[in-house]
């Protein structure tokens, strides 16, 4: 279809590009003698991220010439969904044996406490990029150690990360040296909420902000005409509760019951979707007599409050969108089972993939590290999520970690117990009483 839609707009896009070019320079012996000519040597960054066409390509800029020099990292590789791939990387000493091989472990980024974590991650590593990894060297003096913070809830995560971004702004970090990294660009909403909630500028990279994303305003769009002409649409005919309201209005923009295989712009729709229906189930439970009606100007108020101009503040990203930038505090969050590793991860490559992912986010810091994860989704919901298996003999008390762990000293902080709910429609709705499982009012420090 979608070759099919370029065809009839007469467009190309950047892999038409290339893949014209390296049909002319095949084809064109003068062409291609032109080029080899005007270009004599080549450097490639991130050489880990080539896919066989940019491959192809540079061997036809190249011909017989060995003018060419490549950095990359096999531990980045992380866009095996583009057709990128370590092997040539790795096979260069083959093709070029008289190749000059320049090892850089020195890391000028990352303290070393943050670097300690890095290699401890992928000492885990297994496969061909493992087998070649670098053990880093920090060149700076010493920082503070990563911070593990487990949570009961999403929303008490993203407001425990927002009253930390607070602080480390009260002591002096500008807010545009702060970053909060996840998996999926759907996880962004309960952040973008708490962080406008606590007062702190924020800015989205590598993704619109939630409600502006094209799939959550038509949806948004399709949940207030039910709400206007609910008695008229027969998909509300059969269904009572605001959830399954919900889940039956968005049906139609493409949301089912299981999420679509692989990932992709298909799979962030979904996803984008699937917020929303959390979003009203979690209403629905703060609000039993709530109505269609009242969820759609809930999401009108989230909308509005999130619509500030664009400011210079903490950035929100994807760990993807994070890849080739720093930050002087990074917190990564939402690391459990599911998501780190993403779920649909299933063979031992894909795995080892997620993995550098978090390798990636976790050399983004240069000074501060947070990692964090909540045990359920939403508040008062049973804690069923584990920690990510990536953290295991990392994170003080998890397995093989000893009595320091890779990850270095301290312990696993339990979030503060959230002193004030949801706000619902402008209204707080007042805190359960007694203690939430794991957690204690206070924030404190275990081993």
């Amino acid at each position: 279809m979608y070759e099919q839609l370029k065809r009839d707009r007469a467009v190309i896009d950047f892999e038409d590009v290339l893949l014209l070019t390296v049909g002319i320079l095949q084809d064109r012996d003068d062409i291609a003698d032109h080029v080899r000519s005007q270009y004599q040597h080549f450097v490639v960054d991130e050489y880990q991220d080539v896919s066989p066409l940019q491959q192809r390509l540079l061997e036809l800029w190249l011909g017989d010439r060995q003018s060419l020099c490549v950095v990359g990292d096999a531990s980045q590789t992380i866009y095996s969904f583009t057709g990128a791939t370590p092997d040539h990387l790795l096979n260069f000493r083959t093709k070029h044996p008289d190749a000059t091989v320049v090892k850089l472990v020195r890391d000028y980024r990352s303290t070393p406490q943050v670097v300690h974590l890095a290699n401890g991650l992928l000492s885990q590593a297994r496969g061909r990029a493992a087998e070649h990894r670098l053990e880093l060297v920090s060149q700076r003096e010493a920082g503070p150690e990563p911070v593990y913070t487990e949570y009961a809830d999403e929303p008490t995560e993203a407001e425990g990360t927002a009253r930390r971004i607070r602080d480390l702004i009260a002591a002096g970090v500008p807010a545009g040296e702060i970053a909060v990294l996840y998996r999926i660009n759907a996880q962004s909403e309960v952040y973008e909420q708490a962080l406008a909630d606590a007062g702190v500028p924020y800015q989205l990279r590598g993704a619109e902000r939630f409600f502006e994303r094209q799939e959550v305003r038509k949806a948004i769009h399709g949940l207030r005409s039910a709400a206007r002409f609910g008695n008229n649409d027969p998909l509300l005919d059969d269904v009572v509760d605001l959830p399954s309201q919900t889940r039956a209005v968005l049906s139609g923009n493409g949301w089912t019951t299981q999420p679509p295989a692989g990932s992709g712009a298909v799979r962030d729709q979904w996803e984008s979707l699937a917020a929303l229906v959390r979003l009203a189930e979690d209403f629905a439970k703060a609000r039993p007599a709530a109505t269609l009606s009242d969820l759609v100007t809930e999401l009108d108020e989230r909308a509005a409050a999130q619509h500030a101009p664009t400011v210079q503040g903490v950035t929100l990203a994807s760990l993807h969108s994070a890849k080739g930038l720093e930050w002087d505090a990074v917190f990564l969050v939402g690391l459990t089972e599911g998501m780190m590793p993403i779920t649909y991860a299933k063979t031992d490559e894909q795995i080892e993939e997620e993995r550098r992912l978090l390798y990636v986010g976790v050399t983004r810091a240069r000074l501060h590290l947070g990692l964090s994860w909540a045990l359920s989704r939403s508040p008062g919901g049973r804690a069923s999520r584990r920690p990510s298996r990536f953290l295991g003999g990392l994170r003080p008390g998890s397995a093989s970690s000893g009595n320091r762990g890779a990850g270095g000293g301290g312990g696993v902080e339990h979030g503060r117990q959230r002193q004030q709910g949801h706000r619902w429609c402008g209204q707080a709705q007042a805190p359960q009483p007694g203690p939430v499982p794991g957690m204690r009012k206070d924030a404190h420090r275990r081993g």
